[in-house]
């Protein structure tokens, strides 16, 4: 069985069509089809049903796919077993992260990951939507907050330890609040559609109800509002970890009463093989991430 074969199968699966699948493997339509059918041949069934612009699998393709994951992810290992020991790792590493985190922490990180390992490229996407890495055909997520349910495998990173903060402009004119009761009273700049921010933790955890005149989409936005002298915001401290080093915002602290903790996560679409390239950016990120805790 030819794993050339097997990897039309599986990214056709992924992709959602066989052109898209000949795309991610450099292929001809017409050659990634013809190795479908040719493993369909081998096998004595067929394992997908498809079309002009889509397909899908049969039942004896749901019950076969594992196994072709299996098995291409088990020569991926071997390769990798017998490869010459190096400085480097290469290939295609293609990461999606959240836009604010991407330019303040990713982007830095991968000037030097690719000096030290010149046969690596890397596709960096940075947006703020939840992406579906399997049908993407990304290696690796990262992601903060809470995870929602899913067949991914997550590898906690690094906490992400949130600070309510505001310029100082803004705390002269308003006044510093001191309690939770007292931020309902604030002009706070929030993401759209959020309508509480969360303190505490563990059985002492609430969401304290909040409201002001701007909110926005983007982090980014909300943190140079901040900065303008707006009101509060909530925001993750590797974002402005220089803003509170220089003061030109200043942290605001409720009695007795903290920003709820959340983390910082990478997600793979499989659990059975991580990529040497995916391990090197991941040693990457979190040495970047010690860093900005310290």
């Amino acid at each position: 069985m030819e794993t050339e074969e097997l990897a039309v199968l599986v990214q056709a699966v992924a992709a959602g069509s066989l052109s898209a699948a000949a795309r991610r493997l450099n292929l001809t339509p017409t050659i990634a089809s013809r190795r479908l059918a040719a493993l369909e041949e081998r096998l004595g069934v067929r394992l997908m049903h498809r079309t002009t612009r889509s397909v899908s699998l049969t039942p004896e393709g749901e019950t076969f796919l594992p196994h072709a994951q299996a098995m291409l992810e088990a020569e991926a290992a071997a390769r990798a077993s017998l490869a010459p020991v190096g400085p480097g790792v290469g290939g295609l590493l293609r990461v999606t992260a959240p836009a604010a985190f991407g330019r303040k922490v990713v982007a830095p990180i991968i000037p030097d990951l690719l000096a030290v390992n010149p046969e690596l490229r890397i596709d960096l996407e940075l947006t703020d939507s939840v992406v579906d890495i399997a049908a993407a055909g990304i290696d690796v997520a990262i992601r903060i907050g809470r995870l929602r349910d899913s067949t991914l495998i997550a590898r906690r990173l690094s906490s992400n330890p949130r600070v309510l903060c505001a310029a100082p402009a803004y705390l002269a004119r308003a006044g510093t609040p001191k309690t939770a009761e007292d931020l309902t009273r604030c002009e706070c700049l929030v993401l759209s559609g959020t309508a509480t921010w969360p303190f505490g933790g563990g059985n002492d955890a609430r969401e304290v109800r909040i409201s002001g005149r701007f909110a926005s989409n983007s982090i980014e936005a909300i943190r140079e509002a901040c900065l303008g002298g707006l009101g509060l915001a909530l925001l993750s401290r590797w974002d402005v970890v220089e803003e509170l080093k220089s003061g030109t915002l200043v942290p605001v602290e409720l009695d007795a009463l903290a920003p709820q903790e959340i983390s910082i996560w990478a997600v793979y679409p499989s659990p059975r093989l991580v990529a040497p390239k995916v391990r090197a950016f991941i040693a990457a990120l979190e040495r970047a991430l010690g860093e900005l805790s310290t």
